[in-house]
């Protein structure tokens, strides 16, 4: 598609997004807009449904349940928290500063002290006037030790806290860009992601493949185990699906019970493979509920794979991959489909 073309239907969903955001009175804010433009492309259909269906039984829907069937994390509460790091570090970094400053300050004085004393040595005419000038020297060097103690413990009590700091704002970045229940990246950090694997494809001409991937009649599975069963299944999904990652890929969840697995530099056939792979591994686990030791079955996943247009926009992409994954769904799950076939 032309550069207008792709211009003109950005604005389309845009418009749409708006339009639904205003309708249903939502709060004008990126993370709304996020949501709300996923929703517009129509790229992930089955969430869709779940948006309309619970607009439909409840009049309305809130962030929190976009959030959770899109998979965008809670950044409001982790802009909280890095505002608070924020203010703690910039607090530390005053107080070193200050540290700093009376350190500075303390060598003037004392240079300014021994030059006094060096001045009244080479006038000393006695031995008591150069006893003098000696302990003066002395009592400076050791009021200097005691104030220089002092300032190395507060600088080491900063240095220690700054560490502290530093470690919570890494701790934060990882909560930022992760899905709380799988430790996958989360729908915001999976669609960054993507962004610069399909810019990679671009300048470097290589191959590109998204899986996207889905938990066969995972409903049920809540209605016949509940939701703590349920969580414990994503859990599991999750894990398999890490298994046969390499370095370079990106492995998200997008939704509910969707993954998403961005394949940089590899081809159709290949990831095929791979994808055959982290079904194989689901179906070969049998679950047991915890709580009970009551047995879960087998649980299956059904996916589909899309190779990167170059020049095309993400949502495309995504459309093409969640159409494969819906093509396997309705030729009998527990199945593979790419967008050659």
């Amino acid at each position: 598609m032309n550069a207008l073309g792709d211009h003109k239907r950005s604005i389309a969903y845009a418009n749409r997004a708006l339009g639904r955001m205003k309708a249903l009175r939502q709060p004008a804010d990126p993370r709304s807009y996020a949501a709300w433009f996923t929703y517009a492309t129509k790229c992930s259909p089955s969430q869709n449904r779940i948006v309309d269906d619970t607009i439909a039984r409840a009049g309305g829907i809130s962030i929190a349940e976009l959030d959770t069937i899109y998979g965008y994390g809670p950044t409001g509460s982790v802009a909280d928290k890095a505002g608070d790091l924020a203010a703690g570090l910039a607090d530390q970094l005053g107080r070193i500063t200050a540290t700093m400053d009376v350190a500075v300050g303390l060598v003037t004085t004392y240079r300014d002290h021994v030059a006094n004393v060096a001045g009244r040595l080479d006038h000393a005419m006695d031995q008591d006037a150069l006893s003098g000038a000696i302990d003066n020297l002395l009592r400076a060097a050791k009021g200097v030790e005691a104030k220089h103690d002092a300032l190395a413990t507060s600088l080491q009590l900063s240095k220690r806290e700054v560490t502290r700091l530093q470690q919570k704002l890494e701790s934060l970045r990882t909560e930022s860009r992760t899905d709380a229940l799988t430790t996958l990246a989360n729908r915001t950090h999976f669609e960054r992601q993507l962004d610069r694997c399909m810019a990679d494809a671009d300048e470097a001409s290589v191959g590109l493949c998204l899986l996207l991937m889905d938990i066969d009649h995972f409903s049920k599975i809540n209605a016949a185990f509940g939701r703590a069963a349920g969580d414990e299944v994503l859990r599991t999904v999750s894990h398999s699906l890490k298994q046969h990652l390499q370095a370079h890929d990106v492995a998200a969840r997008v939704g509910g019970e969707e993954f998403a697995v961005i394949l940089p530099k590899v081809q159709l056939r290949s990831a095929l493979t791979v994808a055959d792979h982290m079904r194989c591994q689901v179906m070969g686990i049998q679950l047991i509920k915890r709580t009970t030791g009551e047995s879960m079955g087998r649980v299956t996943i059904s996916g589909g794979i899309a190779c990167y247009r170059q020049g095309e926009r993400p949502w495309d992409l995504m459309r093409r991959a969640n159409d494969c994954l819906h093509a396997a769904k309705r030729h009998g799950h527990n199945q593979v489909i790419c967008d050659d076939e």
